[in-house]
């Protein structure tokens, strides 16, 4: 008889399920965060001020993703209507040390924190007499450390509490099937607690699909994936040179490995952003030999919440939709329109990379590179489909 296939086992990945998902702004007081808010997302939302606390309640904005594949796709249609993917982005109240006991917005703040996806962590390298420090001086590496603490003495607040109530349930004993479940849900709570009284975040964790079913309903600060955004002065930003960089990467590397640093210049965002046109703003970049980290920022974040893109094509519209990678079919059909999850039935599609080397439908067509595929298909960042569905039951 052959051999059995080993079952895979399927990847689950922390953090919400959906394609729905939100990044925060989040630093300590006065590190910059509202004008990158303001910059990035090219409103006049937030609330920059030199003073601690000056956002209170998060300001929401969505952002365009930029994506050469979409450019290309609309100029090669010419449609009536265009529809670019875009990330949710929070402005979030500025930390505080002693945030996670209540000092300064203390609760209210980490709530916001809890509610999104992913963090932006904005680290401050500039010096300005004008700007006040909410800790006197400038000192990135103290900053991460309070971050980090804050974030985690927090997580291990809210595990204790689930612990003492695991701990109740399965004092009961008893062999049934409930019973199992509830002792391997303690178990996992415990080995959570442990990483983080060790001072390891959760997302750097190496969990089973199981421990992270528990995991994810706890929605824990130390779990969400972070990029590090290194706000530098205008100046040091476009010679790419600061004293505290190998620091911040030295930091990184030890307690947060793999997560991405991209090194940027908040103030120099903000002045490109108000100048008349992108025209313009690419002139000046040119003019002084760099570029806006703003796209690289935008890009790192989505890949980093494992995001992404489909395209539905047409004369009519062309539009990118955002999924989490390793979506089937029928979901990113559902993604267009829930009914057409409830009755697929199969996707004709193929991806860009083919329509732009075979330079039309016609001629991927003429390759035999149009695929029909069913349910189980897994849909690949930057898949064409077009969906076939039937009629919705009312």
């Amino acid at each position: 008889m052959p051999p059995k296939k080993a079952v895979k086992e399927e990847k689950i990945l922390l953090g919400r399920p959906g394609n729905n998902l939100k990044s925060g702004i989040v630093g300590l007081a006065n590190v910059g965060k509202s004008t990158l808010f303001q910059a990035i997302t090219k409103c006049s939302l937030g609330n920059p001020a030199n003073f601690p606390y000056a956002t209170i309640d998060p300001e929401e904005a969505r952002v365009i993703v930029p994506d050469d594949r979409f450019d290309w796709l609309c100029d090669h249609y010419k449609p009536k209507s265009v529809v670019p993917a875009n990330l949710t982005v929070y402005d979030i109240a500025g930390l505080t040390r002693g945030a996670s006991t209540g000092a300064g917005l203390g609760n209210a703040f980490l709530s916001h924190i809890r509610a999104v996806d992913a963090i932006f962590q904005v680290v401050r390298c500039f010096d300005d007499a004008e700007i006040i420090h909410v800790e006197g001086d400038v000192d990135p590496i103290r900053d991460l450390d309070i971050i980090s603490d804050e974030l985690r003495i927090k997580d291990t607040e809210f595990v204790e509490k689930a612990h003492e109530n695991l701990v109740k349930q399965t004092r009961r004993g008893g062999q049934s099937l409930e019973m199992k479940k509830l002792k391997e849900e303690q178990a996992t709570v415990e080995k959570i607690l442990e990483m983080l009284k060790a001072g390891k975040d959760v997302r750097k964790g190496d969990w089973t699909p199981k421990e992270v079913e528990v995991i994810n309903p706890l929605f824990l600060l130390t779990a969400k994936p972070v990029v590090y955004l290194v706000n530098l002065s205008e100046k040091d930003y476009i010679r790419q040179k600061n004293k505290h960089l190998p620091k911040i990467a030295e930091w990184v590397k030890e307690h947060a490995t793999g997560d991405p640093i991209i090194p940027m210049s908040v103030c120099f965002e903000e002045r490109l952003t108000r100048l008349e046109s992108d025209a313009e703003a690419a002139e000046e970049c040119k003019k002084l030999g760099t570029k806006s980290a703003l796209p690289k920022v935008i890009v790192t974040m989505r890949k980093m919440m494992n995001l992404g893109s489909f395209f539905t094509t047409g004369t009519d519209e062309v539009r990118q939709w955002t999924i989490r990678n390793g979506t089937k079919a029928p979901q990113a059909a559902g993604v267009i329109h829930g009914d057409f999850e409830k009755t697929f039935i199969q996707v004709v599609v193929y991806n860009f990379s083919v329509l732009k080397e075979e330079g039309d439908e016609a001629g991927v067509k003429a390759k035999g590179k149009v695929m029909t595929k069913g349910k189980d298909y897994v849909v690949e960042d930057g898949d064409i489909i077009l969906v076939k569905a039937g009629a919705a039951k009312s």
